[in-house]
């Protein structure tokens, strides 16, 4: 099986009830209070992302856009990374969530539609939810960052992130992991890729947030092995979603590394020329998402690893439930 790091083809989810989420305040470092008017909020959060799509379009990106339903309420819906993950050997893994609010995003029929309306090949999913019955959570690509060249999974452990998921994981996909404890305010960081991102060549990683010098040592001596160019961002950058990046590439194969305005704006002159040196920056002001999300453009992402039927397959799915979803692309 050939694995690559990087994909052209991405899925993303247009929120239809974005706003402040008190259910993951209390583990959410990066998250601001829940203050102003919601329906402005949300409002001012769908032109961001409507914006971005289309950025992101303009760059030779394939964007599938699903459009998130108002039953149940999901105000994080925006972040479709962190209830699944998607792979080169057409795996489809539906991970356990921590705050209650978030499970109602998990959606079979985005399955349905990617396979029987655009020709993804799913031959597997591999299901970790039942986890939550017994308090152990893994939030996808936000809790694990993944070198898919190397098959190590890097996991900052908190109360989102828990070991005997990730050793699951490690199972079912023959994976090394490289867990560790980073911290942001006094709080465990809740999700790993605000914290550290990996592209082919490069790894963004703020080191400082690893508590333990050991721990510190190990992670950027894998990232070099993997090698990997480590750009190095300080605590205040990552509060700025500097860590928050994901290298895609368009039609061509070219890298396009995507961060937030915020997060771009954050790193001095010597970083951003580094970060240039792997790939073309497309940045995407989102400031109501981050502010009120708690995420960044990583988190809005999921990467689809999936190959393609070069005809139209007869029938390659077990039909799964549909909760009337409908995606476009453009």
């Amino acid at each position: 099986m050939k694995h690559t790091q990087t994909t052209s083809r991405i899925l993303m989810i247009r929120p239809a009830a974005f706003g402040p989420n008190a259910d993951t305040l209390a583990t959410n470092s990066f998250q601001g209070k829940p203050i102003g008017n919601p329906e402005q909020i949300h409002s001012q959060a769908l032109a961001e992302f409507d914006v971005f799509v289309g950025r992101m379009r303009q760059y030779g990106i394939e964007v599938f856009v699903f459009e998130d339903t108002l039953d149940p309420p999901t105000p994080d819906a925006i972040f479709p990374n962190n209830w699944f993950s998607t792979h080169s050997d057409g795996t489809v893994v539906m991970y356990p969530m921590q705050p209650r609010s978030r499970r109602g995003e998990r959606r079979p029929d985005l399955f349905d539609s990617l396979a029987e309306d655009h020709f993804f090949q799913i031959a597997r999913f591999i299901d970790f939810t039942d986890g939550e019955s017994a308090g152990l959570f893994l939030e996808g690509t936000g809790s694990l960052v993944l070198d898919r060249l190397g098959c190590i999974g890097y996991a900052a452990l908190s109360a989102r992130t828990r070991a005997p998921v990730l050793e699951r994981f490690a199972g079912a996909f023959e994976y090394e992991i490289v867990s560790f404890r980073a911290s942001d305010r006094g709080l465990p960081i809740y999700h790993t890729n605000v914290m550290l991102s990996l592209g082919r060549t490069f790894a963004v990683l703020a080191e400082e947030t690893i508590d333990d010098p050991a721990e510190r040592e190990l992670v950027k001596s894998k990232l070099r092995e993997g090698g990997r160019r480590i750009i190095r961002i300080s605590r205040e950058q990552c509060r700025a979603f500097a860590g928050n990046v994901l290298e895609l590439k368009n039609g061509k194969g070219e890298p396009i590394i995507v961060l937030s305005a915020q997060a771009w704006g954050a790193l001095d002159e010597r970083s951003q020329a580094k970060l240039k040196e792997h790939g073309q920056i497309l940045t995407a002001k989102i400031p109501t998402i981050e502010q009120f999300g708690g995420g960044s453009v990583r988190c809005m992402i999921a990467e689809l690893f999936l190959p393609k039927f070069t005809g139209r397959p007869e029938s390659h799915i077990r039909k799964r439930s549909s909760t009337g979803g409908v995606s476009h692309q453009g």
